[in-house]
């Protein structure tokens, strides 16, 4: 499993919650404590919104802990908004086209979690992808083809329902096939506006998910950074987080 944070308020440097914190998400590529794998280094990315409305994104193949460019870049990069991610890779080979976040438009995508038995329903879930989007289709994870078919489904007008019209396609596929593994979706949505961020299962265990406040804003995390002291609050299984203006509201996410 992957781990990520994503962040949204007053602008600070990238490098304040990615790297300084102790426990922060660069150390947890190389030592993560709530994830199965110890080890998140094939590959990182940051996306982050500026003065444009689409985001900036960097992407490599190196572990978070020995990629300089990451460092150096975080830390002169100001955001009010930016997601981060370390990979530990389930579906798809190590390549940059695989690492997220992903990004179309105003959008930026990561996910922590895979479709059980991708392999055997892959053709199904990309056929899922309209085929202007599917020109956008650069690696071989089920991340990056969850992420175009809910854009396929209507994520740019109401982007929750897309993604469980999507999720509720692909559980049919894997009935369909008798796969007997779990699909495990713990995502983090921006458009420059808001965070969305959704903690699903359809074994109701879906992966490790927390929010704190900050004093400049809101942080979400696939594990707690930072002193021992710190308020972390776990996001509920099967519920959509939106964080927005300072504020944030939880909703419940059905695939049905």
């Amino acid at each position: 499993m992957c781990r990520f944070l994503a962040y949204v308020g007053e602008p600070v440097f990238l490098d304040t919650l990615l790297i300084e914190p102790a426990s922060s998400l660069v150390s947890q590529s190389l030592a993560a404590r709530e994830a199965k794998t110890l080890v998140n280094g094939d590959g990182c990315g940051v996306g982050w919104y500026g003065a444009r409305a689409e985001p900036g994104v960097y992407r490599g193949t190196l572990p978070a802990w020995s990629d300089a460019n990451l460092a150096s870049l975080s830390h002169q990069v100001e955001a009010p908004m930016f997601l981060a991610h370390v990979r530990s890779a389930t579906s798809g080979e190590v390549s940059m086209a695989n690492c997220h976040p992903f990004a179309v438009g105003r959008h930026l995508f990561m996910h922590n979690g895979q479709i059980g038995g991708y392999e055997r329903i892959r053709r199904s879930v990309e056929a899922m992808i309209p085929d202007d989007l599917y020109a956008r289709r650069r690696g071989n994870g089920d991340s990056e083809a969850l992420f175009l078919a809910a854009l396929g489904h209507g994520l740019d007008a109401d982007p929750v329902t897309a993604l469980a019209r999507t999720l509720a396609v692909c559980t049919r596929m894997m009935h369909a096939n008798a796969i007997p593994l779990p699909l495990r979706f713990t995502t983090i949505l921006a458009d420059g506006d808001s965070l969305i961020a959704i903690r699903w299962a359809s074994d109701d265990h879906p992966p490790s998910l927390y929010w704190r406040q900050l004093d400049t804003g809101i942080a979400i995390a696939s594990e707690p950074f930072g002193d021992t002291s710190d308020t972390w609050h776990p996001v509920p299984p099967g519920s959509v987080m939106t964080a927005a203006h300072g504020d944030v509201s939880f909703n419940d996410f059905v695939v049905a």
